[in-house]
């Protein structure tokens, strides 16, 4: 057997790729029987993540992937090992006990910016993969965008800018809440967010990921991350990238606690320049993919290289995610 690849409507290509790269059973019984599937994943594994790295985004189409546990049964099969969520700013649910949580769980009026997975914390991972459980009535498309394509158009608007970014880096700044705010995109509690109980395992933890704190009213933490790269070069596509969360931060970090526009700066202190900002959001809605779900659709996500966004949508919408380590 070999990779039987599709198309789809949405995909474009990058650097003479297919992005996404769409991949089909190869045949009735892989399609069909969990266990014929679960073999062929685990026997293409490694030709598998060798078209992650060329194409970025992997999407599985047709196969039998059809709960949450399915899901972990497929990523089961590859060796990519399960990192646990910590550090996220985003809502989420456990789903099974070990490497299945829903998707960013805020309200479906919003848009969820362009962002490297967690990319505002010292350790994020190196691949995430996504699974539609229920596709939404209308909308809720996951955006994917190349990284070194809007590296180059950052570049482009502002070098001066993009040069200083690039030489000083960012810190992100971020303000939780005791409890989790389910009405808020960044509204995950602390313990939530480090997966602790009491303030001093928290402060264990944010000595270990070298962020700086205080303790405010309301038993509410304001952290503040060390100054991270924001361009990277990333090595196995030997491309410069745009790693950060820098836009997902300025035009998506307000709420009850939090000012966007002040949430990330740069190395020595200053504003992200507003003007190269709102510039930046434009290219990226100009090079992006905006992928529409199907049920039982599978997507995988190089976090190295592509950052990937939410659409607002209508009716019930249940993405099921993973991440793994580098």
């Amino acid at each position: 057997m070999t990779l039987i690849i599709g198309k789809i409507a949405e995909q474009k290509q990058v650097n003479g790729r297919d992005f996404p790269l769409v991949i089909l059973p190869p045949n009735p019984t892989v399609a069909s029987d969990k266990s014929a599937f679960q073999q062929w994943m685990a026997e293409y594994r490694t030709e598998l993540h060798a078209k992650l790295i060329d194409h970025g985004a992997l999407l599985f189409r047709g196969f039998p992937v059809n709960n949450a546990d399915a899901f972990e049964a497929m990523l089961d099969q590859t060796d990519y090992q399960n990192m646990p969520y910590v550090g996220g700013a985003a809502p989420r649910t456990q789903v099974t006990p070990s490497r299945i949580v829903t998707a960013n769980e805020s309200p479906a009026t919003e848009t969820i910016p362009f962002h490297h997975e967690m990319a505002q914390t010292p350790h994020p991972p190196g691949y995430i993969f996504f699974y539609c459980d229920v596709a939404p009535e209308t909308g809720g498309a996951t955006s994917i965008l190349h990284s070194a394509e809007i590296c180059s158009a950052f570049f482009e608007l502002d070098a001066d800018f993009a040069a200083k970014i690039e030489r000083e880096g960012v810190r992100y700044i971020r303000v939780m809440p005791a409890v989790t705010d389910s009405q808020s995109p960044i509204g995950r509690s602390w313990q939530e967010t480090f997966k602790v109980e009491t303030r001093a395992e928290c402060e264990r933890v944010l000595l270990e990921h070298k962020m700086t704190w205080t303790w405010l009213a309301n038993d509410e933490l304001r952290t503040e991350s060390p100054t991270l790269p924001a361009i990277r070069f990333d090595d196995e596509s030997q491309q410069k990238t745009f790693f950060n969360s820098v836009l997902a931060v300025y035009t998506g970090w307000d709420d009850a606690r939090n000012v966007a526009k002040k949430a990330v700066i740069s190395g020595d202190g200053a504003e992200m320049d507003a003007e190269v900002m709102a510039s930046t959001v434009q290219r990226m809605a100009q090079l992006c993919v905006n992928f529409n779900w199907h049920s039982q659709d599978v997507l995988f996500l190089n976090n190295h290289t592509v950052l990937h966004a939410r659409q607002p949508f209508t009716g019930q919408r249940r993405i099921l995610a993973s991440i793994a380590y580098k």
